[in-house]
């Protein structure tokens, strides 16, 4: 019996629930993260895996894949929740803003600078550097899904769990259908997992104050219920961009590709941007590295009337991602102690499994169909594949020598 044992419970938890980092090292690490993470939400998962748990060690991997599962649950752009939850857990709250603005502000202002060129890239998915960027993110998925598969999925009824939710996502590509998965594969864990003997999950250092929780639950109420009423009382168009872009980041499920659909039916039918506009910065979007959410910010350069230009684009961007924060800070106030609940832990091991499964299938489809069409590009994969598990280069390496190597291919 340790020293520690015979302290009160809350002081004997305090060093580890104290954030141990700064406002500064989360943001060069967030920032090399959106300089680098191509390949979309999936291959982000993995970025964030080898840097933040494998390489930094913030975390250890069952506290990784628990945040994983809960922003699974959550509408908005799901690997940009992952990164403002690893930044509290990393520096607070000022961690959070940290991670957001190094992951997400490298895509967006490279998409505001690119809508107010308002030039097109043409053929830019043939582009031989962005094809190797492409390959390079089926090798990062890969590892994710093997690292966290050895991991979570230790016997055979979660290895079966998530075979089925790979399959069944195969199948049925949407988000009903995940979000479905996910609730099933936690009731099954609940029933079934409970017997697994595990170590008590550690303690995440989540110092948020609940009163604050409780008030990012009822500002996002608020918002959701009277920002369309303030719009038609108003006719103001900073109002109804805000709320546009707001109500997509609250609503949306799946990930960043299943809200463009909905931005569109939002910001073409309205006038507000053409629909070649549109497409044009739909294609941009793609050749960017960080969350395809950015893509709210060319929507706000370019939309009309105004504000649109930088005003446009802050607009949109900040009521985009605003959901996200506040989804995020309103529930992991409550995390570790749900986490700590046996019965909720062994829904955990269900939805874990099922995570990985989802994971799996998202490595064929889209990121393996997009990426690998040749014998060079699966030769490509490999070694990049390699540099990441044995050589452990970090993937920003691995990124820039992919990018290199696949626009020499192309000139070959």
């Amino acid at each position: 019996m340790s020293g520690a044992d015979f302290l009160p419970a809350k002081e004997a938890e305090k060093p580890d629930l104290a954030p141990r980092g700064t406002f500064l090292e989360v943001l060069g690490v967030f920032s090399r993260l959106g300089l680098t993470s191509f390949g979309g939400p999936t291959a982000h998962l993995g970025y964030f895996r080898q840097e933040i748990v494998v390489r930094r060690k913030w975390l250890d991997e069952h506290a990784y894949a628990d945040l994983i599962a809960l922003c699974q649950f959550l509408p908005g752009p799901s690997s940009s929740q992952v990164g403002i939850a690893l930044g509290i857990t990393r520096s607070g709250l000022w961690g959070g803003l940290a991670a957001w603005l190094g992951f997400t502000l490298p895509s967006a202002v490279a998409l505001t600078l690119f809508a107010y060129a308002t030039t097109v890239l043409p053929g830019a998915a043939q582009l031989g550097w962005l094809h190797g960027l492409l390959v390079v993110a089926v090798a990062v998925v890969a590892q994710a899904v093997w690292g966290m598969a050895t991991s979570l999925c230790p016997d055979r009824p979660r290895a079966t769990l998530a075979l089925i939710a790979a399959i069944a996502i195969l199948f049925w590509p949407n988000a009903i259908v995940q979000i479905s998965l996910i609730a099933l594969a936690g009731i099954f864990g609940w029933r079934f997992l409970r017997q697994v003997r595990e170590e008590k999950p550690a303690q995440l250092p989540l110092m948020l104050p609940r009163r604050l929780a409780i008030c990012c639950w009822i500002l996002f109420a608020v918002l959701l219920l009277g920002l369309p009423i303030l719009r038609q009382l108003t006719h103001n168009q900073s109002i109804a961009l805000f709320d546009t872009f707001f109500r997509v980041g609250s609503l949306v499920f799946g990930g960043g590709h299943v809200v463009l659909p909905l931005l569109q039916r939002e910001v073409v039918p309205s006038g507000w941007v053409s629909n070649d506009q549109f497409i044009t910065g739909y294609a941009a979007a793609q050749a960017v590295p960080g969350p395809l959410f950015t893509f709210s910010a060319y929507l706000g350069v370019v939309s009309k009337p105004s504000p649109n230009g930088w005003l446009g684009a802050l607009i949109a961007l900040v009521a985009i991602f605003l959901p996200s924060f506040l989804f995020v800070i309103g529930i992991l106030p409550f995390w570790n102690r749900l986490r700590a609940f046996e019965p909720f832990q062994a829904a955990l091991r269900g939805v874990n499994a099922a995570v990985v499964g989802i994971l799996l299938a998202a490595l064929y489809q889209p990121i393996w169909t997009s990426a690998i069409h040749a014998p060079t590009d699966f030769a490509l994969g490999l070694l990049a594949f390699g540099l990441l598990v044995f050589w452990k280069l970090p993937p920003w390496i691995v990124v820039l020598l992919a990018a290199v190597l696949g626009a020499g291919l192309q000139l070959l």
